[in-house]
């Protein structure tokens, strides 16, 4: 007998988040990668709480770029945002530099290595924020 009814399977979101993060989850990165990986996160995190912090008590495009450290630095924290709250924070990092660079050099010594380092850590992700794409067009 032949079934010509077409058959939709409804999912919830609840399902649908969970079937993202065991999608994320796989895709870590080998065990020492991923310890390394997290012994840079937390120092990097914890310091841009205080950077953004400081930016938060400034005015215009410092408060903006507050609140965008302090965002990277939570989702630097959260295992399945890590990867993509690095890609962030290197964009943020590289607009920095660019910004230092236009007003006379200031602090390009470390903007631009903190970019470089936010986006080796974004490589070193790039299955999780691939998964995590995946799940986001589902």
């Amino acid at each position: 007998m032949k079934h010509t009814t077409k058959e939709t399977a409804v999912t919830t979101t609840t399902a649908r988040v969970t079937a993202a993060r065991l999608a994320i989850r796989a895709a870590r990165p080998r065990r020492l990668t991923n310890v390394l990986l997290w012994a840079a996160q937390i120092p990097l995190a914890a310091a841009f709480v205080f950077f953004g912090l400081t930016h938060l008590t400034g005015r215009g495009i410092y408060t903006v770029a507050g609140a965008a450290e302090l965002a990277g630095a939570i989702g630097l924290l959260t295992p399945w945002l890590a990867g993509l709250a690095a890609a962030g924070l290197a964009a943020v990092m590289a607009g920095a530099t660019i910004i230092n660079v236009a007003a006379g050099g200031g602090l390009v010594f470390l903007t631009a290595p903190l970019c470089a380092v936010f986006v080796l850590l974004a490589y070193g992700r790039r299955q999780q924020i691939k998964a995590l794409w995946a799940a986001i067009r589902r």
